[in-house]
C-alpha cells in the first residue's frame, strides 16, 4: 500500500517550532534560565531555583528535545517520509 506521510512536514513529531530564530529564541530563554538558575544560587539563595521550571518549559521538557526540535525544524519542508510495501524512506522533497 504506497502512501506518504504528508501531515509530517506540518506538525511533525511537536518538537519543532515554527521557524529557527523562534526555536533559537526558546533555546536561549531556556539554556540562559537553567544556567541562571544555579548560577545564581550563591548569590539569591535558593528562590533562583524557581528559574529551572522556566528554563524546562522553554525546552519543553529537556535539553535533547530542544535540540531534536532544532533539526526538525531545519528541516521541516527539505525531507519527505515515503513508505512503499512496508519500507519506508526519507527523500528530497520536490
Amino acid at each position: 500500500m504506497p502512501s506518504t506521510d504528508a501531515t509530517a512536514g506540518k506538525s511533525g513529531s511537536g518538537f519543532a517550532s515554527a521557524s529557527v530564530p523562534r526555536h533559537l529564541a526558546r533555546g536561549a530563554v531556556g539554556f540562559g534560565s537553567l544556567i541562571a538558575a544555579f548560577a545564581l544560587l550563591p548569590v539569591f539563595g535558593p528562590a533562583t531555583l524557581l528559574l529551572a521550571p522556566v528554563g524546562l518549559v522553554a525546552l519543553r521538557g529537556c535539553p535533547m528535545c530542544w535540540a531534536i526540535g532544532l533539526a526538525e525544524t531545519v528541516s521541516r519542508g527539505r525531507l519527505r517520509r515515503e513508505c512503499t510495501d512496508g519500507r519506508c524512506e526519507l527523500k528530497p522533497a520536490r
